[in-house]
């Protein structure tokens, strides 16, 4: 395996919850902590701009400033709730009709000589069965991909396209280490620890589902 599997490792992640909403409701939280040897301004620009967030993410639509509404083709949507460049970027998160509260926060701090420290939280009101199944890897996941994309980008490099590439051996390796990640940090907020490996079982198999070739 080559170092993407490694970047696993450059990524802190905390799970936690919290009230929100009027009336109150709990949410879960997922954050993820990863430093990139780029400068600030690089980062968000690599983070807010159509262009680039299609050569590292997914192509996006809309009007990306405070008040405008985005779309990324064949995923969430939402508003721009907060824009403070080059430090501050806060979404909605919608997928399709789900219901509740679900939004996301870019905060980005200069690290050591041209690094960026970059935090992505996800905060949502997820229904007690699906968190239960998947816990906090059901999301976790996915923003380690796209903060192994972005990484790649930030260097000059890609995995190609996405699609081809998550059925390859290597991203099913990373995709399973990255769900093992997560159970650890769910078990770490006080998941009991059978709690937490139902659900890393869960999200592996719906990330990397076992293979035809790979029975017997």
């Amino acid at each position: 395996m080559s170092d993407i599997v490694d970047q696993i490792n450059d990524v802190h992640r905390e799970v936690g919850s919290r009230r929100v909403g009027e009336p109150e409701e709990e949410a879960r939280t997922v954050l993820l902590r990863r430093t990139y040897d780029a400068a600030v301004e690089d980062v968000w620009d690599a983070c807010t701009t159509k262009e680039r967030i299609s050569r590292w993410f997914l192509p996006v639509s809309g009007d990306l400033k405070p008040g405008g509404h985005y779309q990324l083709e064949g995923n969430a949507g939402g508003e721009i709730l907060k824009c403070e460049p080059p430090r501050l970027l806060k979404v909605s998160w919608v997928m399709g009709e789900s219901p509740g509260l679900s939004e996301v926060e870019v905060r980005l701090t200069p690290g050591g000589e041209g690094e960026t420290v970059l935090e992505l939280e996800h905060v949502a009101v997820v229904p007690p069965e699906f968190w239960d199944q998947f816990g906090p890897g059901a999301v976790g996941v996915g923003w380690d991909m796209g903060l192994l994309g972005l990484g790649l980008h930030l260097r000059g490099e890609s995995v190609g396209d996405p699609s081809e590439w998550e059925a390859t051996d290597e991203a099913r390796e990373f995709m399973t280490r990255s769900s093992e990640a997560w159970g650890t940090a769910y078990e770490t907020s006080g998941a009991p620890a059978d709690v937490a490996a139902a659900a890393v079982a869960g999200t592996t198999a719906f990330y990397a589902p076992p293979r035809e070739d790979d029975a017997g």
